[in-house]
């Protein structure tokens, strides 16, 4: 049987860029509206209620919403054709955006723990806060989880990580909102100080999540490969090529959400340059349409039988 017309019925196959750049879209979008209601509720409630955790909360919204932003200006970008400047397409653009929201929450985090630590240096400042800023702050807590469910189980459904990071984020709102009912009720339970504690912790959430997501995206821009078990799993699917004997060098490296793959092929010494190139051909074809690899580039070895001579032919 010709190898070549081997078809593979493996399940699973990879989401379709379309389908990833439409999942993001549309879950941004939703996540902007409950942004936008947000921050002008917490910023404006928490002024007017005296809580400086409330308004801390506002302002880590609004960092959120200008994040959707930059994802959807991302997922914009991403989408465009490969050119010659960019052989490999733009999909490394999420990646630098998960970047710029990892800097983002980085400096609103910084800025957080600056006001509260001011506010900690003088307590005698801190005033009681009104009932209505436990109210808002209940509610918020309830709409960043539910936004949070919502975008975690699209960005895993579409394989994005840029969604995942923008999803994280919305969860440490959520955590931020727990936070802050706690300080509003400490607050009005007659501790006062437990209002700025809120808002020093909430300003540390939002700085260490800045640097996780920082850190991880400029990982990713230097090549970082990708988890072993990710790459077994393409090896697996090489090895089980028909006409591939073994494979070693297989180096992986991603790009966005998907992946570049080298790896060495070793081949039946004896057959033709042709059908060696129709089996990297087969391999090639099988690990994109079971993995979310976006192009592997193979090198032909030769293997002999080790009981036959293993000189290389003359030239």
């Amino acid at each position: 049987m010709d190898p070549t017309q081997i078809v593979d019925d493996t399940e699973d196959p990879k989401h379709t860029l379309l389908e990833r750049h439409a999942a993001a879209a549309r879950s941004t979008w939703i996540s902007v509206l409950v942004n936008i209601l947000l921050t002008m509720t917490q910023i404006g409630v928490g002024i007017a209620a005296k809580s400086q955790a409330l308004v801390a909360d506002g302002i880590h919204s609004l960092s959120d919403l200008i994040a959707d932003f930059v994802v959807l200006l991302a997922n914009r970008h991403s989408q465009k054709d490969a050119d010659e400047d960019h052989p490999y397409g733009h999909q490394r653009f999420e990646t630098a955006a998960s970047l710029v929201l990892g800097l983002l929450l980085l400096g609103v985090g910084a800025g957080m723990l600056w006001s509260a630590f001011r506010k900690l240096e003088d307590p005698e400042s801190v005033q009681q806060v009104h009932i209505i800023a436990l109210w808002v702050a209940v509610g918020a807590l309830i709409a960043k989880e539910i936004l949070f469910r919502y975008m975690l189980r699209v960005a895993k459904r579409v394989k994005s990580s840029m969604l995942v990071a923008n999803a994280w984020h919305a969860r440490s709102d959520a955590a931020s909102s727990l936070v802050v009912s706690i300080g509003v009720i400490g607050n009005l339970s007659g501790f006062p100080i437990l209002d700025p504690i809120a808002a020093l912790i909430v300003g540390f959430m939002v700085a260490k999540m800045g640097w996780t997501f920082g850190w991880d995206s400029l990982h990713d821009l230097m090549d970082r490969s990708i988890d072993e078990q990710e790459v077994a799993a393409i090896r697996q699917t090489l090895v089980e090529t028909p006409g591939v004997i073994n494979v070693h060098d297989v180096r992986t490296r991603k790009m966005g959400d998907m992946i570049i793959v080298d790896a060495h092929l070793e081949v039946d010494a004896t057959i033709t340059v042709e059908a060696g190139h129709d089996i990297a051909v087969l391999a090639r074809d099988r690990v994109l349409m079971r993995h979310r690899v976006l192009n592997l580039m193979t090198h032909i070895d030769p293997w002999r039988r080790p009981d036959r001579d293993h000189q290389p032919p003359s030239i």
